[in-house]
C-alpha cells in the first residue's frame, strides 16, 4: 500500500504483456479483472486468427462496451419496473388505509425513486 493515498500497485499480466496497475481496491479483483481481459483477447486472437496486441485490445473494448450496454439497458428496465410496481402498490396501501390520498402515495413513489437502484 502506498503511504497517503489508500492505493496500492498490483502486477498483471495481460496477452504476455506485464502491468502495474495502482488501485484503490481490492487487489484481488483487479487480478480477477486482468485475467478475465487476457481470457478475452486471448479467446478473440484465436478466433480471429494472427492479431496483434492493439487489434485483439480493440475488439476486447469493444466486446466489453456492448456488454456494458446491455447491462445498462437492463438496469433501467429493472428501475422503471421497481417505480411501475411502487405506484401500484402505494396505490393500493392508500385504497387498504381507506385515505385515498395520492398525496402519500406520491411521497412514497419520491422515495422510492430517490433510492437510484443499483447507483
Amino acid at each position: 500500500m502506498n503511504p497517503g493515498t489508500g492505493k496500492q500497485t498490483v502486477r498483471v499480466t495481460i496477452f504476455d504483456q506485464t502491468y502495474a496497475v495502482s488501485t484503490s481496491g481490492d487487489a484481488a479483483e483487479t487480478e480477477r479483472l486482468a485475467q478475465e481481459v487476457d481470457d478475452l483477447m486471448s479467446s478473440i486472437a484465436r478466433r480471429s486468427g494472427n492479431l496483434d496486441a492493439t487489434r485483439a485490445a480493440v475488439l476486447a473494448c469493444l466486446h466489453l462496451a456492448d456488454r456494458l450496454q446491455d447491462a445498462e439497458r437492463e438496469l433501467n428496465e429493472l428501475k422503471l419496473a421497481i417505480g411501475d410496481r411502487t405506484r401500484h402498490l402505494a396505490t393500493r396501501l392508500d385504497e387498504a388505509c381507506g385515505t385515498g390520498n395520492s398525496e402519500d402515495a406520491g411521497v412514497l413513489l419520491e422515495t422510492a425513486e430517490s433510492a437510484d437502484v443499483g447507483e
